[in-house]
């Protein structure tokens, strides 16, 4: 027997599996916070968007503040919404005011942030939260060096209880020559950290199946390397990519093996939310200028993919009209 039901939302006839209002709005794309609901001409409060209930016949208007100009293109994840979709990292540049230009540079609003042993010989030592503000810049604490999901789920577990974070990053790392993840200890890793209420974004194969796994396993966004971290060989394997694409009901952005601008927008183009980068933009020859390339590729593979790209065909078709040649 079907869950689907029959609902009238802003005029139009629409059928939904959605049990709550909270998530027909994120079935929409759109973030609980940031719209209001009537229901059968009744305001439905915002804080209990998650609670109410969707039913048979329901009447919904959805609404929000739009300005003159553009429609501006927006993910979610978790609850979180971010208008840029390019992640980068912290490792591998000279220094933290390096780093701090090409986070402003890339016109990111999320960073990955590894957590490390504080330096008890030099305490008053520079750190990251003096150059990059956690209070404008959403960070994402991962698990970089981990190679189980005990300690990966340890080393987040600290992270929490440091910062408070519980959107994180989670890759368990199989060995140290490819650093491929260990799809085992990352599905028993994501398993505990969704049962503990973190919401793990998981690096992982670009395997659907095991997509589809790490999902139904808790994981807010999925992660599919595109080629080796940091080896700059681009998107190995579109096809793929494209089935977890097609296959996901959260967010899938493309982790690692981006080199250069190119490589960035192919995986926009396959319909990915966002790119993460690390290496590409820290070791360029010139970080800032990077990134600032890297913004506009994930922009512009975007629009490409919302665009819709023509059909491939085998043989040449002209542009000019034969008809009427002299």
């Amino acid at each position: 027997m079907s869950d689907t039901i029959s609902i009238t939302l802003n005029g139009e006839a629409r059928q939904t599996s959605a049990p709550t209002i909270a998530a027909l709005v994120r079935e929409l794309d759109l973030a609980p916070e940031k719209v209001a609901v009537e229901r059968n001409r009744e305001i439905v409060p915002r804080s209990t968007l998650e609670d109410a209930t969707l039913g048979e016949g329901d009447t919904l208007e959805i609404v929000h503040f739009v300005g003159g100009g553009d429609h501006e293109d927006t993910w979610s994840v978790a609850g979180h919404t971010f208008t840029s979709r390019l992640i980068v990292g912290t490792g591998k540049y000279k220094d933290f005011e390096q780093n701090a230009a090409a986070v402003e540079a890339s016109g990111a609003e999320i960073v990955t942030v590894a957590v490390r042993r504080v330096n008890v010989t030099d305490p008053k030592a520079p750190m990251l939260t003096d150059f990059i503000d956690p209070k404008k810049i959403t960070y994402l604490p991962n698990t970089a060096g981990c190679f189980n999901a005990d300690d990966a789920i340890r080393t987040l577990r600290l992270a929490r209880e440091a910062g408070g974070w519980d959107l994180v990053k989670l890759e368990v790392l199989g060995e140290a020559r490819t650093l491929y993840p260990n799809m085992k200890e990352t599905l028993e890793a994501t398993e505990v950290l969704a049962k503990e209420g973190f919401k793990p974004m998981v690096y992982c194969v670009d395997d659907p199946i095991a997509a589809k796994q790490l999902e139904d396993a808790g994981a807010v966004a999925i992660m599919p390397l595109g080629a080796p971290i940091g080896s700059g060989l681009g998107i190995q394997n579109q096809v793929t990519i494209r089935l977890i694409v097609e296959g996901a009901s959260v967010p899938v952005l493309v982790d690692a093996g981006v080199g250069t601008a190119s490589d960035a927008a192919v995986g926009m183009e396959l319909g990915c939310d966002g790119i993460l980068m690390n290496t590409a933009i820290a070791e360029a020859k010139d970080p800032i200028r990077m990134a600032r390339a890297m913004k506009l590729a994930v922009e512009c593979g975007r629009e490409a993919y919302l665009a819709g790209r023509m059909g491939r065909r085998k043989y040449a078709d002209p542009s000019s009209p034969l008809a009427g040649l002299i």
